[in-house]
């Protein structure tokens, strides 16, 4: 089973995404961790990004939709993936639309946590307060430039999906586990 997890900074996308590491022996891929691992291994994907990285440039789709590619091939990933942070432009997602139909992928399912935004600054605070501000992001001036990126960039894509019909919206609001087992469903009326 191979999903896409969208929401805001701080939607629990996270929080979930272990969850179902755990529950269905999943693979959550994380664009950056990918990029990082490419490049620390030396591949020919990874020797091209860090060129690019390193001259200031953002990595092109082409390249991160062959670094996925290349890691869902791994043996971790068939039970399915977790995309989280990717895709964030309507072109990547078509992008990674005509990957999985050359590899004869299925997408079973784009899942959308919606939060109320104004909650999320007091989980943050919250967060922040928990981990001793361990996380340099924790805090509202970080979160509200992040949630204009996300409004920018990557909340038009959420179209893209729910004209396709793959877009189901789970009530971020709700408690941890009850996110988890709405999400659940979702994933077992699709498998």
């Amino acid at each position: 089973m191979n999903i896409i997890l969208f929401g805001p900074p701080g939607a629990g996308k996270g929080t979930q995404a272990e969850f179902l590491v755990q529950s269905r022996g999943m693979v959550q891929l994380s664009t950056g961790d990918m990029l990082r691992a490419a490049i620390a291994a030396g591949t020919e994907l990874g020797l091209q990004a860090k060129e690019i990285m390193d001259a200031g440039k953002l990595v092109s789709d082409d390249i991160m939709i062959g670094m996925i590619a290349e890691r869902m091939e791994a043996d971790d990933c068939r039970n399915g993936v977790i995309l989280d942070g990717f895709p964030r432009t309507v072109a990547q997602a078509q992008a990674l639309d005509a990957m999985f139909g050359d590899k004869q992928i299925s997408l079973d399912s784009v899942i959308e946590i919606r939060v109320d935004e104004n909650a999320l600054f007091a989980r943050i605070e919250k967060r922040a307060a928990e981990t001793g501000g361990a996380r340099s992001d924790d805090n509202a001036e970080v979160l509200a430039a992040r949630l204009k990126v996300y409004h920018d960039n990557t909340a038009p894509v959420l179209p893209y999906y729910e004209d396709k019909g793959q877009l189901v919206t789970i009530d971020g609001m709700q408690s941890v586990e009850e996110v988890n087992k709405q999400i659940e469903a979702c994933l077992n009326s699709v498998a």
